[in-house]
């Protein structure tokens, strides 16, 4: 092979090879606009006991622990988990106060929390906030339990 065609093979190797790990880079990122929340574990209308063992699931968003110190701008694509005993969704861009007794923070990034509940129905929010813990659009899902 000619010394032209073998330096042609390894550029346009090259740039394949680039194009694929562009594309990788670019499924990394969550799409904009896209972000969803779900409950893996329970599922909606779930017989369960207590203690509840609760598993969150995201989509088109990354999931972070806040920034520690004095947070001033927020992440853009960047949130973590919330979830609001027998709570209805908040709207968007609510501040989810902390402390508040029926709202559970998750501002260390986890996506697991094990809870005792009474027994009977419980309605259980699961929402996005960001580093503000402020809630974004369409990231709330709500599912009913029944604790025996």
């Amino acid at each position: 092979m000619t010394l032209n065609k073998q330096l042609a093979l390894l550029i346009a190797a090259m740039m394949a090879a680039s194009g694929v790990l562009a594309s990788a880079q670019a499924a990394k990122k969550p799409a904009a606009g896209k972000a969803r929340v779900f409950f893996v574990e329970p599922k909606n209308n779930a017989t369960v006991t207590s203690p509840l063992h609760m598993k969150f699931g995201s989509a088109g968003i990354e999931i972070a622990a806040v920034p520690p110190g004095d947070v001033k701008p927020t992440r853009p694509g960047v949130a973590h988990y919330h979830v609001g005993i027998d709570e209805n969704c908040l709207p968007a861009g609510k501040t989810i106060v902390k402390g508040t007794p029926s709202w559970v923070h998750f501002g260390d990034g986890k996506d697991v929390f094990d809870t005792q509940l009474t027994p009977g129905k419980h309605k259980l929010a699961l929402q996005l906030g960001d580093d503000l813990h402020n809630t974004l659009p369409g990231t709330c899902s709500v599912i009913t339990v029944s604790v025996k």
